[in-house]
């Protein structure tokens, strides 16, 4: 009986409480799972893609040239080309983050280090920057693909993610401009410090 507490035996357990429940026939319960097969591999192909990605990023810094990772060599070129408006964008990077990956969660594992040294490079609060890569990430989330092909799936309209993704870019965008000023404003206007750090 120890089946029952795995992932698998719940939701075979749901699966059966729901036929029961709803007096389904055979003929119902095939195109059910018919159907919600189909939505499920719609949905699932755009993970295949994401994951590797952001196990390689995570993991780069782990090499035998003693390479630095990739959010270090990113953090160091963009602190070099973009220099003090970087605050500006570093919601942007997390929202993007959330696009790629489709995660608040990835996007916030993926880019944190990232932001980090941005703001170890520009001598301003780290915290405050990684903060403002949450912030991003959350509002990325509007447009994660996976959040998006999810939502599609379940409401009936899978094939018209297009759509959802050019009514949702405004508020994404809006959101991470704002918050991208907040930082701004809270780096060079009232020279907010690393509490952490006794900055």
């Amino acid at each position: 009986m120890e089946w029952l507490y795995l992932p698998g035996g719940i939701i075979l357990i749901a699966v059966i409480c729901t036929i029961f429940l709803h007096q389904m026939r055979a003929s119902q319960v095939k195109a059910a799972f018919a159907e919600s097969s189909k939505t499920l591999l719609g949905a699932g192909f755009v993970l295949l893609f994401t994951i590797p990605m952001v196990r390689i990023l995570i993991n780069s810094g782990v090499n035998e040239s003693d390479l630095v990772s990739m959010p270090v060599a990113m953090a160091q070129l963009v602190a070099d080309g973009v220099g003090h408006v970087y605050p500006l964008f570093a919601p942007a990077v997390g929202a993007l983050g959330a696009f790629i990956a489709g995660s608040n969660t990835v996007s916030n594992l993926m880019l944190s280090a990232f932001q980090f040294n941005v703001a170890e490079a520009l001598s301003v609060s780290t915290a405050m920057m990684v903060a403002l890569q949450a912030v991003g990430a959350a509002a990325g989330n509007m447009i994660a693909i996976h959040n998006v092909v999810a939502a599609s799936a379940t409401v009936g309209l899978l094939g018209r993610e297009g759509t959802t993704l050019r009514k949702t870019i405004l508020p994404t965008l809006y959101y991470c401009l704002f918050a991208g000023i907040v930082g701004l404003l809270a780096f060079y206007v009232f020279h907010i410090g690393d509490p952490l750090m006794g900055g």
